[in-house]
This record gives structure tokens, sequence and C-alpha cells, in this order.
């Protein structure tokens, strides 16, 4: 049986799996695994690339854009393996990270979610992950992550040691996330009320609040070339978010949601739920 399944979900990714497919393969991690490409029914080039380039990997169209929470738990349909990969498609993966992240959940039977240190194009590091969500805890978030994109040096310096310890945190990024298939399916995969962003949050909530552990691996480093999607349609992209935490919120914060949704009207942020 396979091992490991990699999970990667595209939508107009050609580019993007040009990239990612040959860091994966060249060379290929050492555990038996399988690479597996759901997509969300591209216009683009992407499906008819993957045949003719990558006649092994296995790819899986759905018949709509179904978002990254329903085209994941579709890919992990598909699969039987132990583990699961989840991998974003602007994702670069260095020879052996794969294998130093199975090492890692392998070494710990109370971990059911392993997380890399993920750094950008131009080597820094990202805060790929973070506290259980809150008021408080999304405040400091916003905080760290948007001094760290401008460059602050004394928070920039501050990320950069956060993600120098392997420590167990709340969640990890979706941008690369490994998973215990029993602990997927134990909580339902993820929640499809999710269309995109915080799915990964509510993941690790959930199989933390069965007990289980969640840890952030420093050890491994996987880049992620994010933000050309969220450039290139900003307001749709931060509606989406929105969206996201809303229902987060209302799934474990319902008394903050009234509040919540009075600031983002406030502040001219506030998604069309029906959307």
């Amino acid at each position: 049986m396979i091992r490991l399944s990699i999970v990667i979900v595209g939508y107009n990714s050609k580019g993007d799996l040009e990239r990612v497919l040959p860091s994966l393969t060249r060379p290929a991690p050492a555990v038996d695994h399988e690479i597996v490409v759901v997509d969300n029914a591209s216009t683009d080039p992407t499906t008819a690339y993957l045949r003719s380039a990558w006649p092994r990997v296995r790819l899986i169209v759905a018949d709509g854009n179904l978002g990254f929470a329903r085209a994941n738990n579709l890919g992990v349909r598909n699969t039987a393996s132990e583990l699961v990969l989840f991998l974003n498609p602007d994702t670069v993966v260095a020879p052996g990270v794969v294998d130093r992240l199975v090492s890692a959940i392998d070494a710990r039977p109370d971990v059911a979610v392993v997380g890399p240190r993920i750094v950008d194009g131009r080597g820094r590091a990202e805060l790929s992950f973070g506290d259980f969500m809150s008021p408080w805890a999304d405040l400091r978030q916003k905080v760290l992550v948007r001094g760290n994109d401008r460059g602050l040096p004394i928070i920039a310096a501050m990320v950069d040691r956060m993600t120098r310890q392997t420590h167990e945190v709340d969640w990890v990024s979706g941008a690369c996330l490994l998973v215990r298939r029993a602990d997927l399916e134990a909580v339902g995969g993820f929640d499809e009320r999710f269309f995109m962003y915080i799915e990964d949050v509510d993941l690790c909530t959930s199989v933390r609040r069965r007990g289980r552990s969640v840890l952030f691996s420093a050890e491994s480093e996987v880049v992620h070339l994010r933000g050309r999607s969220a450039a290139s349609a900003p307001q749709s992209t931060s509606h989406a978010y929105r969206r996201s935490q809303i229902a987060f919120y209302a799934k474990y914060h319902p008394r903050w949601v009234p509040v919540l949704r009075a600031y983002l009207k406030i502040c001219g942020r506030l998604p069309d739920i029906s959307q």
C-alpha cells in the first residue's frame, strides 16, 4: 500500500505546477508515495499539461471550482494512504523535506499534524502557525504578519526566531500540511463551509479538540510563492477570507459574530455571505 499521498489542489495553476512537480520528483521522496492533483475546472491549459508532461501524476478533474476544502476532500476520497500531505501548487519543496516531515510525525505518535517552516521567494520566514483564532490572537497575528511582510526589523527578527524552533502549536498552514489519515477521517476531513482560507486552522482545531497534537517542524523548509492570486483579484480573495472568518467565529465564537460583522461593515469589508 502507498504510505503517503501528496494532494495538490489547483485552479489555473499550470505555471505553479511547472515548478512544484519537478521539486517533488528530482529527486523523489524516499517514502512510498503518489502525487494527486485535483483541478478545480481550470480554464487554462493545466489539465492538458499534466496529461502530456506528467502521466504518472494522478489527475482528478472537478466539475467546477469546488474551493480548497471540498477539492482536498475529493482528493483524499480517491486515495487510501496512511499519511496525506496537502500542498499548495505555488510551493517549491527542497530535496529531503517530505521525508523529514514523515520522520517528524513518525517520531511522535501523539502528533496528528505536522507543518514545516515556510519561507517566501527571498528566503524570508513566514509566520505559518499560530494560536487558536480569537479576537486577541487575530490582532497579534495580524501585527506580526503585516510587520514581517513590510520588513519591519524588530518584527521580522521576531518572526525569524519564532520559526527556528520546533514546537507544538494550535495550527499550521495548509500550504504544506502533513496529517495522519486516521486523524483526518476522525474529524470528517476539511469543513466544506470554508471555500478558501482558514480551513487549515479549523482542521487543526478539530484535531486538537480530540486530544491530538499539532507540530511545527523547523527542520523542514518549503518555499511559498504566495500572493499572486490575491494580487490579481484582491477584492474577491478578501471577501473569501472574510466569509471564512465569519464562518469560523460562528462555529467557535458565536457571541463575537455580531461584533465582527459590525466591525467589517464599518470598515467596508463585510462580504455577501450568500455567495
